[in-house]
């Protein structure tokens, strides 16, 4: 058997989205679960809408995916030369021509076309076998270049995911090729790239399906074998619609700034479409080993933001402390908290990572271990002003005992309780004073927990300026 190679060959005309990351995904999968290679292309060819700050969020994206690539990237606007010699080639064996048909007779024939209830094509006008005597080549019209489609006969392909697809030949007209300023169509690049990169599998999405028995045509026209396709189902909103921006189509690097990990997007991607029976959170190296292009559904999948977020808190839970808190620690730094003047971003991770479904949301609920924020300080003061008497006398008790005891949860949770007890107060009435004092919020983790990573200096500190209040 072939080695097994793949590509991804986006237009850098915008983020790189969903949908797109899912194709990346699938045909990154299917080439890493048959030991073959991955290859990425950059289709820049429509040259007004292609930027270099698409080309950087493709390859952001890609680098945080970590969907590695073998070969490339390579640009099609770099091979403008190869594209050249095989159109030359294909118009002197007579398998394409010059045509000189103006955008607006192309017009007026679609408009009576469509007049008569038949659908718009290029009727052919100037293939050579149709053209009249003494016709000549207007002056002044630089010509496009139009591949000759069979006119008998139909093209076929057994889609991996789609199953047998079959179009007359009667249903295509003869493609544009090539442009008049010489740069190569979708269609023409696509297929020059394919058969030089020695594609053997596209996997790509269902919008391009339209576009596979042209190519076929073309790839047998040069006496080559097309390669397999499997063509993706679109990737919809939660509600069935088409998935926009409130439903989370946004760039991939938005969900990476959003505290996502890259694991959990790849999990949830391939979630969109594909499924290994009931498993429903797994790791990159499972989907690999399970990974079959048979197994995606035809059907459209449906995007699940509140999925997402429950596949991240999952994938958090799962990754060990060490590696956890240093995906932590950059959205510490991104929130300015001082990351060196304080417990170890593992250590906090560690804690927090129950109640945290986001790298943000975590970075959020660990600013207490790392200073006093104007928000935390509006709170303790608030609180302060309430506190009564019985607990402000204990809690002048606990500061003593606290600046005396072994920094140990053990030892601050009996202390708690020990002072309590003391005052005849229930262990949560002091427990609640003391987490809203310290940290500036009534919900933490277990508080002779989140009060070792505090730090002993930093506690009584903040307990003895709520007893000044």
């Amino acid at each position: 058997m072939a080695t097994v190679r793949t590509r991804f060959a986006p237009s850098p005309t915008g983020f790189l989205h969903l949908g797109s990351a899912r194709t990346a995904l699938f045909a990154w999968a299917f080439a890493r679960r048959h030991g073959g290679q991955f290859i990425l292309r950059i289709e820049d060819t429509d040259v007004e809408r292609s930027t270099k700050e698409a080309i950087k969020a493709i390859l952001d994206a890609m680098a945080w995916l970590d969907l590695d690539y073998d070969e490339g990237p390579y640009y099609q606007m770099q091979r403008l030369d190869r594209y050249k010699i095989v159109l030359d080639d294909m118009l002197e064996r007579g398998l394409a021509y010059r045509c000189y048909t103006t955008p607006q007779e192309l017009e007026a024939l679609r408009a009576e076309q469509m007049a008569r209830g038949e659908k718009p094509r290029y009727d052919g006008r100037w293939r050579p076998e149709n053209l009249q005597p003494g016709q000549t080549p207007p002056a002044g019209i630089a010509p496009v270049y139009r591949f000759k489609n069979p006119t008998q006969g139909s093209v076929a392909w057994d889609d991996q995911v789609k199953g047998h697809i079959e179009i007359s030949n009667a249903e295509l007209d003869d493609l544009v090729i090539v442009r008049g300023d010489g740069i190569p169509t979708y269609n023409f690049g696509v297929i020059v790239d394919d058969l030089d990169m020695g594609i053997t599998h596209v996997i790509r999405g269902d919008d391009h399906v339209n576009n596979t028995p042209r190519q076929i045509n073309v790839i047998r026209a040069l006496g080559a074998e097309p390669p397999v396709y499997g063509h993706l189902p679109t990737v919809l909103g939660a509600d069935g619609t088409k998935l926009s921006k409130r439903h989370g189509a946004v760039s991939v690097m938005q969900y990476a700034e959003d505290g996502f990990l890259p694991d959990a997007m790849i999990n949830a991607l391939a979630r969109l479409g594909w499924s290994h029976g009931d498993d429903e959170v797994f790791s990159r190296a499972q989907l690999v080993e399970w990974f079959d292009i048979g197994h995606v559904h035809a059907a459209p999948a449906r995007f699940d933001g509140d999925k997402l977020r429950w596949v991240n808190h999952e994938h958090i839970k799962r990754l060990p402390d060490a590696a956890l808190g240093e995906r932590l620690r950059p959205f510490l730094e991104k929130a300015k908290l001082d990351v060196s003047n304080g417990p170890p971003p593992a250590s906090v991770a560690a804690l927090l990572r129950d109640r945290a479904p986001t790298l943000v949301r975590m970075a959020q609920e660990a600013e207490y271990f790392y200073g006093v924020t104007p928000g935390m300080r509006e709170v303790q003061e608030k609180f302060a002003a309430k506190v009564d008497d019985a607990v402000r006398s204990a809690l002048g008790d606990l500061c003593t005992t606290f600046q005396r005891i072994d920094w140990t949860r053990e030892a601050i949770g009996s202390a708690i309780k020990a002072t309590a007890a003391k005052h005849g107060l229930k262990p949560p009435q002091v427990m609640m004073a003391v987490r809203t004092l310290v940290t500036g919020t009534p919900q933490t983790p277990a508080i002779d927990a989140v009060l070792v990573l505090i730090g002993r200096d930093r506690t009584v500190e903040r307990l003895g300026r709520g007893l000044a209040t």
